[in-house]
């Protein structure tokens, strides 16, 4: 028994795909000209294009047309403490170490510092009344030229006279957990992920060039100090389709990729 058209018309672009004579972010024919082509209906047209869409193989972008979905690969971002260093994993030195360990080449865009009233969201993580002044540090990450995450970090405003290279628009090599140890006695001893995902906003879409109905994870880090007192909360958003996650408990082997 024959299969269906729309299941016809999707194994042939399929096939397209998978050979590259649909290279990607290539955009597909028209629907009506895919009719044409098949000498199908428009419904069964999109019928198949719904089904390669739900594949992953091709995203549609409103008022611009269908694209073949490019091809990224995804990176595993171990987010427990790293052993070695004792900061959280998925950021600073630890994330640039991870990215470079597999051979893949980590960068960041430019700092964007600013000054806003912590929302409640913010406040309650930093346990401060809410509409008080915080330091936000927005930056965007790269893998292999690739935008795979924004970070935004928020500390208290109080914290910026004493430790002034907050409110600069510039790296701090050491990482902020040391400099902060530094200048004002304050020692990282723990911190609290919280996962959650969401549909991607206008601002990610657009960065991440991803569609519409695209899946973000978005993770608060929340640090505290020795004495308890949050220190930082850090939200980092990643897109779902080229980011995965390890959590480590207790110290078992590395992970293995591929088989490897």
């Amino acid at each position: 028994m024959a299969a269906p058209m729309y299941q016809q018309i999707a194994d042939d672009l399929r096939r397209q795909i998978d050979s590259g004579e649909l290279a990607p972010g290539q955009q597909l024919p028209t629907e009506l000209e895919l009719k044409d082509k098949y000498e199908a209906s428009r419904n069964t047209v999109r019928d198949a294009i719904r089904r390669l869409a739900a594949s992953g193989l091709v995203e549609s972008r409103p008022g611009a047309g269908t694209f073949v979905t490019r091809k990224i690969d995804p990176f595993v971002t171990t987010l427990s403490q790293d052993p070695q260093t004792g900061y959280g994993g998925g950021e600073g030195a630890t994330y640039l170490s991870e990215v470079s360990a597999v051979h893949r080449d980590p960068t960041y865009g430019p700092i964007r510092v600013e000054l806003q009233p912590a929302t409640p969201v913010i406040a309650l993580r930093l346990r401060i009344p809410s509409g008080d002044q915080v330091v936000l540090r927005h930056q965007e990450r790269f893998i292999d030229r690739n935008p795979y995450s924004l970070m935004t970090s928020y500390f208290p405003f109080e914290f910026a006279t004493k430790a002034p290279r907050l409110i600069k628009a510039e790296d701090v090599p050491e990482g902020f957990v040391r400099y902060l140890e530094e200048v004002m006695g304050i020692k990282q001893t723990s911190y609290r992920d919280w996962i959650t995902a969401r549909a991607a906003d206008d601002n990610e879409q657009r960065f991440f060039g991803i569609p519409h109905d695209s899946t973000v994870f978005e993770v608060f880090r929340s640090t505290f100090d020795q004495n308890g007192n949050a220190m930082r909360v850090t939200v980092t958003v990643f897109p779902a389709d080229r980011n995965q996650f390890i959590y480590n408990v207790g110290d078992p082997p590395g992970p293995q990729y591929d088989g490897g």
